[in-house]
C-alpha cells in the first residue's frame, strides 16, 4: 500500500512538473558529459605520458668538428673522450636501461631516410654528421641525474631530453583537461540548483497534502520519498544519456576515426567509458539525493 502511494505521488509530481523534469534531465546530462569528459581526458593524458615517456631517450650529442660550445673548444670528440663517456654511462647502469651509440654513418643513413624526397639530402656528407649516444632510462623522470653527469663534459656538445619536446603538448592537454573539469563543476552546480528548484516547486504545489500527512503521523521518509524518487529518476535518465554520449564519442570519433589516423598514439576506449560509468552515475545520484534532502527539510515542519 505504501509503495503504491509513493509511486502514485511520484507520478503526480512528474506530470505536474514535466517541463522542469525534462530540464533536470538535460542539465544533468550536460553536466555529467563534461564530468565524464574530464575523467576521460585525465585518463588520456596519463596513457599518453606512460606511452611516450617510456619511449623517449636522452640524447648525448658529441662534439662535431666545428662547434661554438665551450666543451668543444678542443675540437671534435676523441676516442678517449668517447671511452670515458661510455664508462660513465656504464657506472649509471641502475638508472640507464640501454645505451646506443650512433656513428656518423648511421646518423647519415637516418638523415637520408628522413629527407629522401628533399634536395637537402645531397648537400650533406657522412663525415659532416654528428656522433651521439642515445640513452633510454629506467625511470625517465631521473633525467636530471644523467644530464648533470654529462652536460659540459669534454667531448659533449649538448644533452637533450626528448621529454621536453613533449612538454608543450602535455601542458596543452592538461589545460584542456582542467578546463573540462572547471566547466563540469559549473554545470554540476547548475544541476544541483535546478533539481532543488524542481523539488521545491513540486513540494509547494502539494504543500497541503504534505501538511495533512505530517499531522496524521506520516514519517519524514514517507513524505520525502516521492520527491526523492522524482529527482533520482530524472538524474538517472540524465546520467544514462551522458554515458551514451560519451561512449558514442569514444567509439565513433576517437576509436573509429582518430585512432585510425594516429595509430602510434594510445587512445581511450569503450572499456574506459565503462570504468567511469559507476562514478558518473554515482555523481548523478548524489546530486539528486542532496538537493532533495535539503530542499524538503523546510516542508517537514507544520
Amino acid at each position: 500500500m505504501r509503495l503504491q502511494f509513493v509511486l502514485s505521488e511520484m507520478a503526480i509530481g512528474l506530470r505536474r512538473n514535466l517541463s522542469m523534469t525534462v530540464s533536470v534531465v538535460l542539465v544533468t546530462m550536460v553536466s555529467l558529459v563534461f564530468f565524464g569528459f574530464g575523467l576521460l581526458s585525465s585518463m588520456q593524458v596519463g596513457a599518453m605520458k606512460d606511452f611516450w615517456y617510456g619511449k623517449v631517450e636522452v640524447w648525448i650529442a658529441l662534439c662535431p668538428a666545428r662547434s661554438a660550445e665551450p666543451s668543444c673548444a678542443a675540437g671534435e670528440v676523441t676516442q678517449a673522450q668517447k671511452d670515458a663517456i661510455s664508462q660513465q654511462l656504464e657506472s649509471l647502469k641502475p638508472l640507464v636501461k640501454t645505451v646506443y651509440f650512433e656513428s656518423k654513418q648511421e646518423a647519415y643513413d637516418h638523415f637520408v631516410e628522413q629527407f629522401k624526397d628533399s634536395a637537402i639530402r645531397d648537400s650533406v656528407k657522412p663525415d659532416q654528421m654528428q656522433e651521439s649516444y642515445r640513452v633510454k632510462l629506467t625511470n625517465p623522470k631521473k633525467y636530471d641525474v644523467v644530464a648533470s653527469a654529462f652536460e659540459g663534459a669534454p667531448g659533449v656538445e649538448k644533452v637533450i631530453d626528448q621529454r621536453k619536446l613533449l612538454g608543450t603538448l602535455f601542458t596543452a592537454l592538461n589545460r584542456m583537461s582542467l578546463a573540462a573539469w572547471g566547466f563540469a563543476i559549473a554545470m554540476t552546480l547548475s544541476a544541483v540548483l535546478l533539481v532543488a528548484t524542481t523539488v521545491r516547486l513540486s513540494a509547494f504545489n502539494r504543500r497541503r497534502e504534505i501538511g495533512i500527512m505530517r499531522l496524521v503521523g506520516a514519517s519524514n521518509l514517507l513524505i520525502q520519498l516521492p520527491f526523492l524518487l522524482e529527482a533520482v529518476l530524472a538524474t538517472v535518465l540524465g546520467a544514462g544519456l551522458a554515458v551514451g554520449i560519451l561512449y558514442s564519442f569514444v567509439h565513433f570519433a576517437v576509436q573509429g576515426w582518430l585512432a585510425q589516423k594516429l595509430q602510434f598514439i594510445p587512445f581511450v576506449t569503450g572499456a574506459d567509458v565503462a570504468t567511469i560509468t559507476p562514478l558518473v552515475g554515482g555523481v548523478g545520484l548524489v546530486i539528486a539525493v542532496l538537493a532533495s534532502f535539503f530542499t524538503m527539510r523546510r516542508y517537514l515542519r507544520v
